[in-house]
């Protein structure tokens, strides 16, 4: 029996593997909507707000599942996307376990062993993700399908952020890494009933390498780096940046989170709709502006100097990032889609390419930050988002 939303927002009927799917992402969003702005704070705060060595933390982290995907990929071909699916969640609970035990005394131990988790758990996680993504979604609904996926993540964000900032005053870091853990066990439920997805990776290393840097996937793998390269400054030096202007009000911090989270959630909805849509205004159209929109909230984001200027850049920054990232994962699922039986292999062209924009990025961070004030890093994450548009001129050469 279809629901009243399936009735109301989609086109026809969706996969019960797409909602199984849905399910087990929605747990893992709360999971993240506590930590996603925490993490890099605890990390910065652990290293003696040593902005460089939390940048070099990540790049550690990026350039080793970069470089390892490939074989990976080759493991999965015995073990199963169904079963990489689950091992991966016991990977995330090893990843936050490691973190609840990490300590000003015994961070050089335990730090690396998180980097070891992290990439055994992106390397069980993302493959199978992204392929059965694909696969269990239809093109006449992928662009709402990612909306509902966007909206329910910003409906976790609207109270974890506060709730988060809470509990670090209240209690400590350590109360956070708890919760991650438990909802990481509980996000295995549903991929019990997940179908078995019967994909086979058969490149070699060297022909993964060879497509990599064909003139075919030149603009592509441009436009997935840039969203690699993009995304990771705002995983990373947004949050260390708000926690500077906003001088360690981890409440305050939560709290301006939760208010701006709580107003883009509708449009949210509406842009996936439209993504969909025949009609003139499609995919094409909505990234091209979308992305030139929120480049400048990165430039504005540079002359931030009060809480409320961050509530009014960021509040206008995340709307107009609705109008770019959904259109993009829809035309990079349709991709993944058509390519058929070789969409495994163009998931780890992706995931590479993804991740290698972020070693990149991170190289231009690590090099700047000793001579500039972080907000200026704000420019790359500008022609970071203008390169989105690398995907857009491809699927129109295509």
């Amino acid at each position: 029996m279809k629901t009243s939303l399936e009735k109301k927002y989609f086109d026809g009927d969706i996969s019960r593997d797409f909602i199984t799917l849905y399910k087990s992402k929605a747990i893992i969003y709360i999971a993240m909507g506590l930590l996603g702005l925490y993490l890099p704070i605890f990390l910065y705060n652990l290293f003696g707000q040593n902005f460089q060595t939390v940048a070099w933390y990540y790049l550690i982290g990026c350039f080793m599942y970069g470089m390892t995907v490939m074989l990976g990929a080759q493991y999965l071909n015995k073990f199963g996307f169904r079963k990489a699916l689950r091992t991966a969640t016991f990977f995330g609970v090893l990843y936050y376990t490691l973190f609840y035990f990490t300590n000003a005394e015994n961070f050089k131990i335990l730090i690396p062993l998180t980097l070891i988790a992290l990439l055994f758990y992106r390397l069980f996680y993302w493959i199978p993700y992204h392929v059965d993504f694909a696969k269990f979604t239809d093109k006449k609904n992928r662009g709402r399908e990612i909306s509902m996926l966007g909206a329910t993540k910003n409906v976790a964000a609207i109270f974890t952020p506060l709730l988060a900032g809470f509990l670090i005053v209240k209690f400590s870091f350590s109360i956070l890494f708890l919760i991650a853990i438990i909802l990481y066990l509980l996000s295995i439920i549903p991929l019990f009933k997940i179908s078995r997805t019967k994909e086979k990776f058969v490149w070699t290393v060297r022909e993964t390498w060879q497509h990599f840097f064909s003139k075919e996937r030149r603009r592509e793998v441009l436009a997935f780096m840039a969203d690699g390269a993009e995304g990771i400054i705002g995983i990373l030096v947004w949050p260390i940046f708000m926690f500077q202007i906003l001088n360690g009000d981890y409440l305050k911090l939560g709290a301006i989170a939760t208010v701006i989270t709580g107003i883009t959630i509708f449009l949210q909805l509406i842009i996936g709709h439209y993504s969909d849509s025949d009609k003139k205004i499609g995919k094409k159209h909505i990234l091209r502006f979308g992305s030139a929109f929120y480049a400048l909230g990165w430039i504005l984001k540079i002359f931030i100097a009060t809480a409320f200027q961050i509530f009014i850049i960021d509040s206008y920054h995340k709307l107009m990032k609705i109008f770019m990232r959904i259109p993009f994962d829809a035309m990079v699922y349709e991709k993944a889609a058509d390519e058929d039986h070789f969409i495994d292999e163009f998931t780890v062209i992706r995931e590479m390419a993804v991740h290698i924009g972020r070693v990149i990025m991170l190289c231009f961070v690590i090099i700047i930050s000793p001579f500039v004030s972080i907000q200026w890093i704000f420019i790359l994450g500008a022609i970071a988002a203008l390169s989105f548009n690398f995907l857009r001129m491809e699927k129109s050469a295509t």
